[in-house]
């Protein structure tokens, strides 16, 4: 037990002024952290309890999901990474260090980095330890600080430069063995976030950076959350907006046929979609053909959409380039012969058509019937234009971002849309990282293999932060028991009386002998000071004890997510408290 007199809880009344969130200002109110600087913040006793915690459940579940715990370093030879595959992706979001220790700037190719996962260590480690199949399957795993050169970070733990994440590596012998491992880890996520009392749902998600053939999120359901999760509750079906699909475009769908001729007509000052819907022009965006171009390891690309779609950006990942952007209006005008607003891809107009990487059309252009697109001369469009014959497209594909209210591509049912936040990942790698590093093992037959892999990872203090987010009321934290700083607060409302005191200790026992962790509030402070703030740090169980309870023979027993005041005998006081505790346990095994 801990006596709040002699711990450290400091509380506040107001909320600090950078803080935008709920879960935010109680994590300061409450005292659970307090910022250093931007993204960057210092754990205080309470906040440090909970983290414990969340890192022990997780431990658990993942060595029973098959994990082996190790610990790697936090810096790491830049060497290690220019040797991977995602160091041209990866080296903006990462802190260098300085060898010299010096406080000068380092060289432009720095020596040192500061790890933001560790794909780029332990598959080096993995090869040099383990050459026969007759060591596979191996996942190993650690919990620890990762740092990330956030260019804004915000919402405390949330978006922060330094944070505390558990990630794992698993390596099979084939893709069967290492999709079976994969699966091994979404249920002990699931059972991990289960645990906490996070309401975390499995997403489908893009493979951004990592690589690899599939992942998924979890995402906790929140306002203020980071992304969108596009799902239809009926067919089960979720994904992140970055990989949503929809059956917006019908499997059997005929395109439509040529009504004429392409023809071209002024279009002077004629730069946007919306600006082709007006008149005297009135064509709808949804009968336009919509071009940007891209650069996809420094050569442009051209991407089309309907005019009434938006790209999701993430989703040109799957084109296979290491780096791409949206090219600046000077790389495009030598390439298309136009500037902005006046692009198209029709067959014959592109002034540079081998200079570029290819012309990629979303599937959903396929609805439009003699459409609109530009010229590829500035102030001027082309109509009568049709995907099969006017179209110079290289592949198709899904590029566009679903929008609600699409069929789901389960059920065919209207798809919704929530906010969330990502609190684990999952990714499916292959041997995108084993064959950089030449992770090879030797089979039965004395033939080499690459290693298949998997790198899964979940951000501890995300969590923490994020069943805040799902877990609290006005009046501050409503712990969930098993991640709770303390389970049991016993109030006692005249600590100057030993009879007061000594009754507390005693229940505090009993609940510690259930299983629970107690804290009891000694302070000499007002009644109405100790109840506000036992409601803002959430403890489950409140227990009152004061001096006109002691009089009529009572101790008032609470539950923070309950309204109601039981009002318990002192003869039946202890073994309440272990019932109470030992029916808490229960609800949250």
């Amino acid at each position: 037990m801990k006596l709040w007199s002699q711990y450290f809880i400091p509380t506040l009344k107001e909320s600090p002024a950078d803080a935008e969130i709920a879960s935010h200002k109680l994590l300061v109110r409450a005292g659970l952290v307090r910022k250093l600087g931007g993204g960057l913040y210092t754990y205080l006793p309470l906040g440090l309890r909970v983290m414990q915690k969340l890192t022990q459940i997780c431990r658990e579940e993942i060595e029973r999901g098959g994990g082996i715990e190790v610990s790697m370093p936090h810096m790491h030879p830049a060497e290690n990474w220019r040797q991977g595959p995602r160091w041209a992706a990866a080296r903006e979001i990462m802190f260098r260090a300085d060898s010299a220790g010096d406080g000068k700037r380092g060289p432009k190719e720095p020596e040192w980095v500061l790890g933001p996962t560790h794909e780029e260590v332990i598959t080096p480690l993995v090869r040099a330890e383990i050459t026969s199949y007759r060591d596979l399957p191996k996942n190993f795993f650690q919990i620890g600080t990762k740092f990330r050169n956030e260019i804004r970070p915000r919402y405390g733990l949330m978006r922060a430069r330094e944070f505390v994440m558990m990630d794992a590596y698993s390596f099979d012998v084939d893709d069967e063995r290492a999709i079976k491992s994969y699966f091994a880890m979404k249920a002990a996520y699931e059972a991990f976030f289960r645990r906490v009392g996070a309401q975390a749902i499995a997403v489908e998600a893009d493979t951004g950076v990592m690589g690899g053939s599939f992942s998924h999120e979890f995402m906790v359901p929140a306002e203020i959350g980071d992304d969108d999760v596009i799902y239809n509750e009926a067919s089960g079906y979720a994904a992140n907006r970055e990989k949503a699909t929809s059956a917006l475009v019908p499997p059997d769908l005929v395109d439509a046929a040529p009504a004429g001729a392409v023809e071209e007509f002024a279009t002077p000052g004629v730069v946007t979609i919306a600006a082709l819907e007006a008149a005297p022009y009135a064509v709808p965006a949804d009968k336009q053909f919509k071009t940007l171009v891209y650069v996809g390891d420094g050569k442009p690309f051209a991407v089309i959409l309907r005019g009434c779609d938006e790209l999701e950006e993430a989703k040109l990942g799957a084109l296979g380039f290491g780096v791409f952007r949206a090219a600046t209006p000077d790389e495009i005008e030598p390439v298309m012969g136009a500037k902005p607003g006046s692009l198209g891809t029709v067959k014959g107009t592109i002034k540079n058509a081998a200079g570029l990487a290819g012309v990629f059309a979303d599937h959903a252009i396929r609805l439009i019937g003699n459409g609109t697109t530009g010229a590829n001369k500035d102030g001027f469009h082309l109509r009568n234009v049709n995907v099969t014959r006017d179209l110079a497209i290289t592949k198709f594909g899904d590029f566009r971002r679903v929008r609600p209210g699409e069929p789901d591509p389960k059920s065919g049912q209207p798809l919704q849309v929530r906010r969330g936040i990502e609190v684990g990942h999952i990714f499916k790698l292959g041997t995108k990282y084993s064959e950089k590093y030449s992770a090879t093992f030797t089979d039965d037959q004395k033939q080499q293999h690459l290693m298949v892999m998997g790198c899964y990872g979940i951000g501890i203090g995300r969590t923490l932060q994020a069943v805040i987010e799902q877990s609290h009321d006005a009046d501050g934290i409503v712990w969930p028991w098993n991640v709770a700083p303390f389970h049991v607060l016993i109030c006692v409302l005249d600590p100057q009386l030993p009879e007061a005191m000594n009754l507390a200790k005693k229940l505090a026992m009993a609940a510690e002998q259930g299983g629970a962790d107690v804290l009891i509030d000694d302070r000499a402070e007002r009644p109405g000071v100790k109840f506000k703030d036992a409601d803002l740090i959430g403890i489950p169980l409140r227990l009152t004890i004061g001096g006109k309870g002691l009089k009529e023979g009572i101790v008032e027993l609470k539950w923070r997510v309950q309204k109601d005041v039981a009002k318990v005998p002192l003869a039946e006081a202890d073994a309440r408290v272990t019932a109470a505790v030992a029916e808490a346990r229960a609800k949250a095994s």
